[in-house]
């Protein structure tokens, strides 16, 4: 079977014949990616042990140096909504910006899963704009204004879909963290109303082109769960899967033809260095999720205090009990 046809049916949960494989640094990868290939302008500079950025979108961030590779907001694009009319969002959507998709797209000797990277959802993008606990309220008390805002950039994002899907790719994959510990960042009523139609207008975009629609998010999103599987999501991509009932989780997922994509988890237990521990849970994703499963690395160690021989210690696991054959295939 083609590693296309590997991914297409773990993301449909009806795989027999094995798990999918996505990993870097020359080991087994049943999928290909590519982003927006922009030439927008970005800005970093040094404060100190602090490290300052822009993104695409206007917002500033901060970081400590050498720590993470991500940050956080330290200036909002959107600070105050007087500047709303004259915000300009990014060309994202600059058919010059996907030559790479194009190349991918139609390249003959690609057997892979090829997908695109959408530079974000509308929760993710918002909320980065105007700063997290200020959309929060916004949610509840300018809803006329992030209404305008969220259909603005859910008309971008469509037409960031529409060159994907003109470049003949399989699936598109965006992050949208909705989740903290143990429950979701918005109740599932509040999601319904604001963000379910926003996500229906993306996947049906998205499908309409023949592709998949694959997600990550952070943090509990139980509650999300089906509501996330009826606006058309085709696959999760969750770092923390041991905060899950398992079974549970997997058996929901079957339920709706929806495949989990994972890495062991990046939280409880590959920061353990403990190879008993990280061995026993990698297998055990497996088990649970067998058929419908794609296996990955966490692409920051260093962000997650793990070491390179941790992340082995599963890689090995994952083809091993999952992969069976594939051992002394050598890596691709």
């Amino acid at each position: 079977m083609k590693p296309r046809d590997v991914i297409l049916q773990n993301i449909e949960c009806r795989c027999e014949e094995r798990i999918g494989l996505c990993f870097g640094n020359g080991r087994f990868n049943d999928m290909a990616g590519v982003g927006v290939q922009h030439n927008l302008e970005i800005k970093k500079w040094q404060e100190g042990d602090v490290e300052y950025s822009t993104d695409v979108w206007g917002n500033v961030w901060h970081r400590i140096s050498n720590f993470s590779s991500g940050g956080e907001i330290f200036q909002p694009a959107l600070d105050d909504w007087a500047k709303l009319d004259g915000y300009v969002l990014p060309d994202l959507d600059n058919p010059a910006y996907y030559e790479a998709a194009r190349r991918l797209g139609a390249d003959e000797k690609e057997d892979r899963f090829r997908f695109g990277f959408l530079p974000g959802f509308p929760f993710a993008i918002c909320r980065y704009l105007r700063r997290m606990e200020v959309y929060f309220l916004d949610l509840m008390a300018e809803r006329e204004h992030l209404d305008v805002l969220h259909d603005r950039v859910t008309t971008l994002l469509e037409g960031v879909i529409n060159r994907y899907g003109e470049a003949g790719l399989d699936g598109v994959m965006f992050c949208e963290d909705l989740g903290v510990q143990d429950r979701p960042l918005i109740g599932p009523g509040m999601w319904r109303d604001v963000f379910g139609p926003l996500y229906e207008r993306l996947t049906s975009r998205a499908h309409a082109h023949g592709m998949k629609v694959l997600m990550h998010s952070c943090g509990y999103n139980w509650a999300l769960i089906d509501d996330l599987c009826a606006a058309g999501i085709d696959c999760f991509q969750f770092d923390q899967p041991a905060i899950y009932d398992q079974p549970a989780l997997a058996a929901k997922l079957r339920q709706h033809g929806v495949g989990l994509w994972s890495p062991c988890d990046i939280q409880k237990v590959l920061p353990t260095g403990n190879r008993d521990l990280i061995e026993q849970e990698t297998e055990r994703l497996v088990n649970n999720f067998r058929g419908g499963f794609i296996a990955k690395n966490y692409p920051d160690l260093h962000g997650i205090g793990v070491e390179p021989e941790w992340d082995r210690w599963s890689y090995e696991t994952f083809v091993r009990v999952g992969a069976p054959g594939l051992e002394t295939a050598g890596s691709r």
